[in-house]
């Protein structure tokens, strides 16, 4: 399914490789609607086949442009002739338009120099039976990606977003550029690490005592993935190849000093414990574990097991009641 953004989509294939066919044959029946799905379902089209995407064949993560990793002087050269044509969008269509808008002039002020622009390039991650499609807004000379906004100003949110697109297509260096304010906003943003070092992690799991086909999938998913990406993929992934939302996130009821207060959210491993994932780049304390226990207080939960995925060391942790 297709987000209202038009830029992330997420299904699980099927069983066997023509089941996976069909799945993304329906994929691209639903990006027919509207102007920025067309350009999608194009740009799939052109780079994709359907054997591409068989469960036996298919890659971790698949994106049709090949980044080389840019130095500093490299992307600032490339920039310094890109940005003008951002400023000159604005100046055409002021700062009130909607992002597409915008996506769609400059893209063409950037062909009619004579620049090679791509639009809303896939960038697909599978594991086990999930997969899910991310969008670039732009790829400029096949070699530097845009992320553009039209936002009241530019947060940590949309820098997580952009390095988080860097980080999958193993590229250093991006830029946001936002619109709407009344001058062109741009912000780079670079990405340390590469494929390598993603993937060069260690586990800690002395604490962990829950199931095994779990931390199975963690160590598999890190494999296939690396670290350093968002909270939210790890959890979506994972969720899928336990049964998806329907059996794995459950409203559970919770009771303090015997009262009811109403139902929380939890993701289950089983009918009795729960898993949680966090992305904390800072050492683990007592605080982390003392909120996820408050958490855990009030519900008939025996357990919940806590995986934190940092950059190089994941940690598995157990905590009971």
């Amino acid at each position: 399914m297709v987000s209202e953004d038009g830029k992330h989509l997420a299904f699980t294939l099927g069983k066997s490789g023509m089941e996976a066919g069909q799945g993304f044959g329906l994929f691209l029946m639903e990006l027919s609607g509207g102007q920025k799905n067309s350009r999608q379902k194009d740009f799939l089209l052109s780079h994709f086949s359907v054997s591409n995407l068989s469960v036996q064949n298919r890659m971790p993560i698949h994106c049709p442009i090949a980044f080389p990793r840019l130095s500093k002087t490299e992307f600032g050269k490339l920039d310094y002739a890109v940005m003008p044509h951002a400023f000159a969008a604005q100046k055409d269509l002021g700062c009130l338009c909607d992002e597409t808008v915008y996506q769609n002039h400059f893209a063409n002020l950037l062909r009619v120099a004579g620049f090679l622009v791509d639009c809303e390039v896939p960038v697909t991650l599978t594991f086990r039976s999930f997969l899910k499609t991310l969008y670039l807004d732009m790829v400029i000379n096949q070699v530097a990606i845009y992320e553009l906004k039209a936002v009241a100003q530019l947060n940590a949110a949309h820098t997580a977003q952009l390095l988080n697109y860097l980080l999958l297509v193993n590229a250093e260096r991006g830029k946001l550029i936002n619109f709407r304010p009344a001058s062109v906003d741009p912000q780079f943003v670079n990405a340390a690490l590469d494929d390598h070092g993603r993937r060069d992690f260690s586990v800690q799991d002395q604490d962990y005592s829950g199931p095994q086909d779990l931390r199975q999938l963690i160590v598999e998913l890190l494999t296939d993935w690396g670290t350093s990406l968002d909270q939210s993929l790890y959890t979506q992934a994972v969720v899928a190849c336990l049964g998806g939302d329907a059996s794995v996130l459950q409203q559970v009821p919770m009771q303090l000093d015997g009262l009811p207060i109403g139902n929380q959210r939890f993701h289950l491993a089983s009918s009795d414990e729960a898993f949680r994932i966090t992305t904390f780049q800072e050492q683990l304390t007592q605080g982390h574990q003392h909120q996820l226990r408050k958490l855990m207080a009030p519900s008939p939960l025996k357990a919940i097991h806590w995986v934190n995925i940092a950059h190089h060391e994941v940690s598995l942790i157990t905590l009971s009641k």
